[in-house]
């Protein structure tokens, strides 16, 4: 999961990129509205974690932009604990959900992943796709109810092809969920991810479709 996080604090803003990450999730973070819509335009974000009170405007008016050109994009306010008619108009204008400052890591990152499954019209969180269960929330992944230990890119990349069991995602797709802006993209770390993945879950788990991507093999 691919997140964008605007907000000016720096230390709040790097806290965020740390502890989302943590999470399984690339962040990439900026501080101003114009940053932000450039950002939207170039980017395809899974969520958006975005700050109402911004040193060139208001959150308000990212997210009428975005909404505007009919960008669905799942939005999470942050916002001042006594802002209730910033938090109103939020909502009103397009944002899914909205948490006040200060708040909990945990709680922000779980209403990310409400806001992310709504959009994708999953009842839950868990993801399943026959012997395999990966859960975002405890960042765990089971096969035949047996623990499977996975590093943290791995467990990205085997979140993005289960959330689309049947979509092929190639191998541009899958860097843009691992890397952020300033990460160096290694040229076969998805081929490494993949191999690994294999080995852990079941080397029939993962079809290569030659010249076009990867997605999870058809339950028979």
């Amino acid at each position: 999961m691919r997140l964008l996080v605007v907000e000016d604090d720096p230390i709040l803003s790097d806290g965020l990129k740390v502890g989302l990450g943590l999470s399984g999730s690339t962040v990439d973070c900026v501080g101003t509205c114009e940053d932000a819509v450039s950002a939207l335009i170039a980017t395809d974000f899974s969520a958006i974690v975005l700050d109402l009170m911004l040193p060139d405007g208001s959150g308000l008016d990212v997210l009428r932009t975005l909404r505007a050109r009919g960008d669905r994009t799942p939005v999470v306010l942050l916002t001042a604990r006594d802002g209730v008619a910033d938090r109103i108009a939020g909502l009103d204008g397009g944002a899914d959900d909205y948490v006040g400052k200060p708040f909990d890591l945990d709680e922000l990152s779980a209403r990310i992943r409400a806001v992310v499954r709504r959009a994708a019209g999953r009842a839950s969180a868990t993801l399943v796709h026959g012997a395999i269960r990966l859960d975002p929330g405890r960042f765990a992944v089971t096969v035949d109810h047996r623990p499977v230990p996975v590093s943290r890119r791995e467990f990205m990349v085997l979140a993005a092809l289960m959330e689309r069991p049947s979509v092929l995602h190639s191998k541009s797709d899958l860097e843009e969920q691992l890397y952020g802006w300033q990460e160096e993209v290694e040229s076969n770390a998805v081929e490494v991810h993949i191999h690994n993945l294999r080995a852990k879950i079941g080397r029939h788990a993962i079809e290569t479709v030659r010249g076009l991507g990867y997605r999870m093999r058809a339950i028979a």
